[in-house]
């Protein structure tokens, strides 16, 4: 129930669960774990053996280790970074960062928090060299901009950006079934547009409030076909 409440109330809040997939992995863990024990405790059992206490201990640890390695790979796949770029939010994972440049970041960006993922955005390079670079290592190295914690700045920061390349929420229509979004919308009727929300399983939908160009909510809707 501990582990429950960190991965789906603090790691994975709702709908990130969803965006990363992390449901169906963290149940296919507990399950293993859940049959693992009965499982092994049927083969060894025997009544009145003098090793049952023994074999007991080592099919509890065994169950230990095995959730937590499977929380270990659960915390290196937690969403870190809600990212803005250009015109949409990207997920970043914990295992997805680019850390070779780590130490040029602002400091507040060099440790990820345990506590749930943070709104950052991209500073885009001014200096032509320095974008033929980015262009050269996002489409060789596969490393985008986005997983450059070198390149964060404060959401706050691209306010105006925000503002100019939000998409009118009515757009929502045609790729969700209107009635669920016209029920997810009545949760939060400051919300009049909308940024896309690229992740790596289930695309999402970040509502904005155009006019101050703030974050009100993630929502479980497609944001394009």
């Amino acid at each position: 129930l501990l582990v429950v409440v960190v991965v789906f109330l603090c790691w994975y809040p709702l709908p990130l669960n969803k965006a990363t997939g992390v449901t169906h992995i963290f149940l296919m863990m507990v399950g293993i774990d859940l049959v693992l024990g009965p499982l092994l405790t049927w083969l060894v059992y025997k009544e009145g053996k003098k090793t049952l206490k023994f074999d007991l201990t080592v099919i509890i640890l065994i169950q230990i280790s095995a959730l937590f390695y499977g929380i270990y790979h659960i915390t290196e796949g937690r969403p870190v970074w809600l990212v803005y770029s250009v015109d949409r939010f990207e997920v970043v994972r914990n295992n997805e960062i680019y850390t070779k440049n780590i130490q040029q970041a602002n400091k507040m960006y060099q440790h990820p928090s345990w506590f749930g993922p943070q709104y950052v955005a991209i500073k885009f390079a001014k200096d032509q060299k320095q974008r033929n670079q980015d262009m050269f290592e996002e489409i060789l190295g596969k490393i985008e901009i986005s997983q450059r914690p070198e390149r964060y700045v404060e959401l706050s920061k691209v306010t105006d950006q925000i503002k100019q390349r939000v998409q009118d929420i009515t757009l929502l229509n045609q790729y969700n079934d209107p009635r669920v979004v016209k029920e997810t919308l009545a949760k939060y009727p400051q919300a009049n547009a909308f940024v896309p929300l690229k992740a790596n399983t289930v695309d999402m939908t970040v509502l904005i409030n155009k006019e101050k160009g703030e974050v009100v909510k993630i929502v479980d809707l497609r944001p394009w076909k």
